[in-house]
């Protein structure tokens, strides 16, 4: 049974998704302040955490980040709930380390949608130890589920390092974005609200050397982006 914990002040609502969860064979603890949910993931360990943005002692964003800098949280599978409206709050988020974002209101079945959508990305694949993908300095383990430069290990999202895995097993072909999306498992990322433009600026933050003009991940206006074949790339 999966364990998810659930941080938002909405007694109601976190009342009525527990529930639902609970129902659909999740095990739900909740939490209505930042300080109880740092409290809980110190105390144990959960498969998922969905997080309000706004919370009565703090922002969800910078309680993000804190989680992102911590090896024990690092790459917790995360998805946010904001009723905040201006897309730009969702783009920070993705930015920062959140896996996926739901606008308040939403429907139970969505949120249950996209957790379990989280959770198979993070599931660990049936892959030979030794099955790395190599392109001169980066290395992308697909076992260890992860990448290094130059030896050293890049801090990915769960989610970026499944679209940047998906983009390394094609290298040399352009894939759109409805492609990655397909690919992705059928993750809901919506094209219009440029969420995989955001995860691939972080990937680039990571990978290249210089992200302003990146050379791994490269990108075809108009048509999508595309992974550099090995001499291209070093």
């Amino acid at each position: 049974m999966n364990r998810l914990l659930l941080i938002d002040d909405d007694t109601r609502l976190t009342e009525m998704v527990g529930s639902y969860l609970r129902g659909n064979g999740f095990e739900v603890e909740t939490a209505p302040s930042l300080a109880a949910g740092r409290q809980r993931l110190q105390a144990g360990l959960y498969d998922a955490l969905v997080l309000d943005l706004m919370l009565p002692d703090g922002d969800g964003l910078d309680f993000t980040r804190e989680l992102r800098r911590e090896p024990r949280t690092r790459r917790l599978p995360l998805l946010m709930l904001t009723a905040r409206g201006e897309p730009t709050d969702r783009i920070v988020g993705l930015e920062i380390g959140a896996d996926d974002y739901l606008p308040k209101p939403f429907e139970p079945r969505e949120l249950l949608a996209r957790v379990k959508a989280l959770l198979r990305r993070a599931a660990p694949e049936a892959l030979a130890d030794d099955e790395v993908l190599r392109f001169g300095r980066l290395e992308i383990d697909l076992g260890a589920r992860q990448a290094r430069l130059d030896g050293r290990p890049c801090e990915l999202t769960g989610h970026q390092f499944e679209l940047l895995t998906v983009l390394a097993r094609s290298p040399g072909r352009v894939l759109s974005r409805d492609q990655i999306m397909d690919a992705l498992k059928g993750h809901p990322l919506e094209a219009f609200d440029r969420s995989i433009d955001v995860h691939i600026s972080r990937i680039r933050a990571v990978i290249e050397d210089d992200p302003k003009a990146p050379r791994r991940v490269l990108t075809v206006r108009g048509a999508g982006y595309v992974f550099a074949r090995k001499q291209d790339a070093d």
